[in-house]
């Protein structure tokens, strides 16, 4: 693949891209953003960069009102305007403040106008989309008139400062109903926040949107609407419907900045902590669809899983923690710029990382030659979650870690430093590998026991779909090593992203979407972890870091 060198005054960031792709939009993946409000389409004339090499074609009519004629010599071009096709060296020359806020790449579908349903609208009609995660807040935005996407957004919940997993949230804001409306006011604030970064960097007014479709676990959406989280906490209510939902959407569309008469949708979680994101999943991966046999996973804080038996949509929540997600680890960091999310070992003439001349790392792991690679090549910060399957894979394979999750006698002071050097060290500790192996068990012993339910062996498994952020960058073979997924052939394994987001969508721009939700409502059977006396057993199995096989040969 070609790659764009920027120059950053720190030295040059390379990154890799697919032909074709506007330069805003492949420097919008960075935090090396160039300033933009016209939605890309080349009105405001913001976002100027310098090509120092590379080819360059002649300037378009938008770039002419913009530039002068000097500018135009000195090689200087509008970032949306110009799409490369083999290798840029770029200076940004009107660089967008730093956001804490991510661009989001577009997808690849176009939706139908949704211009007639909406009468009495005169102004330019948009939708958002918006996935509120345990970690994480994704939006995205349409234009409801031609069905276009025009932008999208992601980044942290801030309501990680009281916990970073469901329960301790829930716990602050059953003991004290300050923590509860501080937790509310902190995701009502961060969407609004999201919002409001769109509309001004991409010249589209929120005073435009007019319809707003919104998923999430259970727990996020009854801490978002204030209503009923002390019952999350109870087990009579981890498989029945609890009544989450904001009872007015008048405060948020006033927060938010949108339409005051703008419609909201929110639909209802499936019952305990299984929630609409779940059902938006399975909608985006279109799992029922499949042959029986068809499991989806979403990996996350609170994991969820469906598995589809022909019949029956048998469904889960597992509580595997943040791991997935590269928080709770000493060595963990988001999948983010400079996150380590691909560990392999060096293997003499083999081609590295990328490119020729692209950016790794290698490891300081005593007796063990690892390649890093980390997101936009920037120094790394740390391991996000598929950088920890990759590396724990890596470390099982050598020797170095064994199969239960102990540190080898040749590994000094029971921890490996990955990194060393005039770094501040990057370690894995055992403590760092329990609580991946926890993780990893939880997910395994939910699906193990969906299976049972459907009277199902790890044989009959003919397709698994892999949704959230964390399946952006799963080395499957890895993830399969370890025994987080079975080992099913190339063909046989989706990495879909966030199927939660591309669901909720669906739930913005096809009107139909609503009725299949609630299809596989009908279809469903909620499964409580808690009440199934094998779930104990099959944690201990899959607690043990081996593929699906070797955990069921180690149970006989």
């Amino acid at each position: 693949m070609p790659t764009i060198t920027i120059e950053t005054g720190e030295g040059d960031l390379r990154i890799e891209f697919s032909p074709g792709r506007a330069l805003r939009e492949i420097l919008d993946a960075t935090t090396f953003r160039v300033r933009s409000g016209c939605c890309g389409t080349g009105a405001c004339g913001l976002c100027r960069v310098q090509i120092r090499a590379g080819e360059l074609a002649e300037p378009n009519p938008a770039e002419r009102i913009h530039l002068s004629e000097g500018e135009i010599a000195s090689r200087v071009r509008l970032a949306c305007q110009l799409r490369p096709m083999s290798d840029l060296g770029v200076s940004i020359l009107n660089r967008a403040p730093v956001s804490s806020w991510r661009a989001l790449p577009g997808p690849s579908r176009t939706f139908p106008s949704l211009s007639s349903n909406l009468p009495g609208f005169s102004g330019k009609p948009h939708g958002a989309a918006i996935d509120l995660g345990t970690t994480h807040i994704s939006l995205s935005f349409y234009n409801l008139s031609t069905g276009q996407w025009l932008a999208g957004r992601h980044g942290l919940n801030p309501q990680g400062t009281y916990g970073t997993d469901v329960m301790a949230r829930l716990v602050a804001a059953n003991e004290c109903p300050q923590s509860a409306m501080v937790l509310r006011r902190l995701a009502v604030e961060a969407i609004g926040s999201a919002i409001r970064e769109v509309a001004t960097r991409e010249g589209i007014a929120a005073e435009d949107v007019v319809r707003v479709a919104l998923v999430g676990n259970t727990a996020m959406l009854a801490l978002l609407s204030g209503r009923n989280s002390h019952l999350l906490l109870q087990p009579a209510y981890w498989t029945r419907h609890i009544d989450c939902l904001p009872e007015s959407p008048l405060e948020l569309r006033s927060d938010w900045g949108i339409h005051c008469e703008a419609a909201i949708e929110v639909p209802a979680p499936l019952g305990g902590f299984v929630g609409s994101d779940l059902l938006a999943g399975v909608l985006a991966s279109g799992l029922v669809q499949n042959k029986p046999g068809a499991l989806f996973i979403d990996f996350g804080t609170n994991s969820e899983l469906a598995l589809w038996d022909g019949e029956s949509l048998w469904v889960t929540s597992a509580a595997g923690g943040p791991a997935f997600e590269g928080c709770g680890i000493g060595c963990g960091t988001p999948a983010e710029p400079g996150a380590i999310y691909r560990v392999r070992v060096s293997e003499p003439g083999a081609r590295t990382f990328g490119n020729p001349g692209h950016a790794f790392l290698t490891s300081d792991v005593p007796g063990l030659d690892l390649e890093l690679q980390t997101i936009d090549d920037e120094p790394p910060r740390g391991l996000c979650g598929s950088g920890i399957v990759d590396l724990i894979a890596c470390l099982v394979e050598s020797g170095k870690l064994t199969n239960i999750g102990r540190f080898s006698a040749d590994v000094p002071n029971g921890k490996i430093v990955l990194l060393d050097g005039d770094r501040q060290p990057l370690l894995l500790t055992k403590r760092d590998v329990d609580i991946f192996q926890r993780a990893k068990a939880a997910v395994f012993a939910a699906a193990r026991v969906l299976m049972s339910k459907a009277s199902m062996g790890p044989k009959e498994l003919q397709r698994v779909f892999v949704g959230g952020a964390f399946g952006h960058f799963l080395n499957r073979r890895s993830a399969a090593a370890v025994g987080l997924v079975p080992d099913l052939s190339d063909d046989a394994f989706e990495l879909c992203g966030n199927t939660a987001l591309k669901g909720c969508e669906e739930l913005l721009m096809s009107p139909g979407s609503a009725e299949i939700i609630e299809g596989l409502r009908d279809k469903a059977k909620l499964v409580n972890l808690a009440q199934c006396a094998e779930f104990d057993d099959f944690f201990l199995e899959g607690l043990y870091l081996g593929g699906w096989a070797d955990c069921d040969e180690n149970r006989r």
